[in-house]
């Protein structure tokens, strides 16, 4: 008994403790929950861009190669021992100039000899036409005297255009290519000797999906670019195009020239192309940064103002707003729907935002957005 009375009024000594440190926690935790109510989380800095009104003209874009205006491989007429180069690898050359002389005694001789006949069958034929005008001779005799002549003059002419087929020469201006022969080899018929290649103007050819073919003409103008060369662009405009379309590929083959006087575009160059179209239109355009991809479509936060109480300036918020995009360009994407030209949306960290969320506009460390960006590591 005495056990059990020590016990209960140890309890009732206690009850009043624990009670008071429960009351104590409970209003530390009411406290906490208040206070928690009324904090407010710091406005979120944000770069912002205006929506922008702009005139744009329409391209399209393509990749192409580089085609020579004239080119080929220029190659031997007939067999023969190389005797003589006269053209140094990579050098320019006119038309007509002499490349390669092949060996052509033989050819020569057989020339004296062509060139005796012909001779004597002039001779012949002047006797004959004297004796048939004292009617000396028949006209038969005559007939067959000129076609000895004619016979010994054809003779000449095969011998000098073997002569001249022993002669390389450059049939059209251009920058030749690496020499592939050597003084003394034996060359047969047909061998290639060095390529030529006409550098200015040159051809650039390109595919357009047959989708473009109602605003495809000549005239167009094309600018052309090249890793070869970074940051800069070669003006062009289309001169062809096939009348047809690739059965397998639905598109059509463009064709257009280029002036090239550096010889910087080289044939078989991989490009980039941007043929210029016609038409132009008011667009909207905002930096490709501001928008935020989902599963259901674009958006962009828009900014919006929020008015405060007495004395306070109005504070920001941000609303999302579904958009539709249409062509890009630079850092610049153009909004066909959802937008009005002078609103304000976020143009960088889209992905930390959501809507009704308070911000504040930091515009110090805003990248610099352009039609014609050129990287610095490009």
């Amino acid at each position: 008994m005495n056990k059990l009375l020590w016990a209960g009024l140890g309890i009732l000594l206690a009850l009043p403790v624990v009670g008071g440190l429960v009351l104590i926690k409970a209003l530390q935790f009411g406290a906490m929950g208040a206070a928690a109510a009324q904090m407010q989380v710091p406005p979120e800095p944000v770069n912002t861009a205006q929506v922008r009104e702009q005139e744009w003209q329409f391209r399209v874009a393509a990749v192409g190669s580089v085609v020579a205006v004239q080119g080929a491989v220029l190659r031997t007429e007939a067999e023969g021992q190389v005797r003589e180069i006269r053209f140094e690898a990579g050098a320019m050359v006119k038309a007509g100039d002499e490349l390669v002389l092949l060996d052509a005694e033989v050819e020569r001789a057989q020339r004296r000899e062509a060139e005796s006949a012909a001779a004597l069958a002039r001779l012949s034929y002047r006797r004959a036409r004297e004796l048939a005008r004292s009617r000396n001779i028949s006209r038969g005799e005559l007939d067959a005297a000129a076609a000895n002549l004619q016979q010994a003059n054809a003779r000449l002419a095969l011998s000098e255009a073997l002569i001249d087929r022993k002669t390389l020469r450059a049939p059209f201006d251009g920058r030749l290519g690496i020499r592939r022969i050597s003084i003394g080899q034996f060359l047969d018929k047909g061998s290639p000797v060095v390529s030529l290649q006409s550098l200015d103007p040159v051809y650039v050819e390109f595919s357009l999906p047959q989708q473009r073919l109602s605003v495809l003409a000549t005239a167009l103008p094309v600018l052309v670019s090249s890793d070869a060369y970074p940051g800069r662009s070669f003006a062009g405009r289309v001169s062809a195009f096939n009348p047809d379309v690739d059965a397998q590929t639905r598109s059509v083959r463009v064709q257009a020239t280029l002036a090239n006087p550096g010889g910087q575009l080289r044939p078989g160059m991989f490009v980039s192309v941007e043929m210029v179209l016609e038409r132009t239109e008011r667009v909207l355009l905002i930096p490709a940064t501001a928008v935020q991809y989902g599963p259901y479509g674009e958006a962009v936060f828009v900014l919006e103002e929020e008015a405060g109480e007495e004395d306070d300036e109005p504070s920001l918020r941000v609303r999302q707003q579904p958009v539709r995009l249409g062509e890009h360009r630079g850092d610049f994407v153009v909004v066909t729907e959802g937008l009005a030209a002078g609103e304000r949306v976020v143009s960088t960290g889209v992905f930390k935002l959501r809507t009704g969320m308070a911000v504040v506009v930091d515009n110090r460390l805003a990248p610099e957005f352009r039609l014609d960006p050129d990287p610095g590591n490009s």
